[in-house]
């Protein structure tokens, strides 16, 4: 796990999750890695079949799209449309949340 030069982010890998699960679960590392692996293929799957992914007791996962709009280039002062994107919100459950306080 690590943080950003001011200490306010931190950033967790693929591979942290998976010490962290070997650590706390008592897995194989091989195991947890492909429990981390398998958890975020799922949930993408999941996301593109359905508009929200409930995971009960952690939040919900949303997926949406931003409305298309048109950009400019600062230098040229010239204009193009930036298509529509799909993205992705996290909306935490109140267990969650409650953890956090």
């Amino acid at each position: 796990m690590r943080n950003d030069l001011n200490g306010n982010v931190m950033n967790i890998t693929k591979k942290d999750l998976s010490h962290s699960l070997k650590e706390e679960v008592n897995l194989s590392k091989e195991e947890s890695s492909v429990f981390v692996d398998e958890f975020f293929i799922s949930l993408a799957k999941a996301l593109n079949k359905n508009p929200k992914v409930k995971i009960s007791g952690f939040g919900t996962f949303i997926k949406f799209y931003t409305k298309p709009r048109i950009g400019r280039n600062p230098k040229t002062k010239e204009s193009f449309p930036i298509p529509s994107k799909e993205k992705v919100k996290f909306a935490p459950a109140k267990k969650t949340k409650n953890m956090l306080n």
